[in-house]
């Protein structure tokens, strides 16, 4: 072995013997910390006693029993019928068949002296006038304007009703 190769190594050794006395003070401060720490932690409160709720809709109406489900469907009171009688014995618009959310008005053209409006419907054209149905909820058109569809619908509201609303289909300008 050349000599050479010797200094460095015994350099190395000289200063890791160096090193380990400088670790007996941090040692001792370590220690010393550790002592002198107090945890502080606060105690966790001790749980509640579970109390059970007894279940009081065992005597109710079932929610999906078939009773309410065509409860629910039925024509209750007389301004129910007033409403959905015509509407159930007419022949359905094609439109119909689809939702007003799947339906964009793209232009208004003036026919025969009287507006109406173009719509997209699954990538086709079609022109609707007022008195013409659109959508699930027996929308009527009752009116048409440069910029908008104004229908008139026939829904269920929460307690199952049937009521009168109004709805809006907008023109739907697009960058192509």
């Amino acid at each position: 072995m050349n000599p050479r190769s010797l200094i460095p190594l015994c350099c190395t050794m000289l200063m890791l013997v160096a090193c380990s006395g400088e670790n007996d003070d941090l040692r001792a401060w370590m220690d010393q910390q550790a002592q002198a720490a107090k945890p502080n932690v606060t105690p966790i409160a001790p749980p509640r006693k579970f109390e059970p709720e007894p279940y009081a809709g065992a005597g109710g109406q079932d929610p999906f029993s078939s009773a309410k489900l065509v409860a629910g469907t039925r024509l209750n009171s007389a301004s129910s019928n007033a409403l959905l009688g015509a509407e159930m014995n007419r022949r359905k618009e094609p439109l119909e068949a689809y939702p007003l959310d799947a339906m964009t008005m793209v232009g208004t053209v003036v026919k025969q002296g009287a507006p109406h409006a173009l719509l997209r419907v699954d990538g086709l054209l079609h022109y609707v006038k007022v008195g013409d149905y659109l959508g699930q909820n027996f929308g009527k058109i009752t009116r048409i304007t440069e910029t908008e569809i104004d229908l008139r619908e026939i829904a269920q509201d929460a307690s199952g009703e049937w009521i009168e609303r109004t709805s809006t289909l907008q023109l739907q300008e697009s960058g192509k």
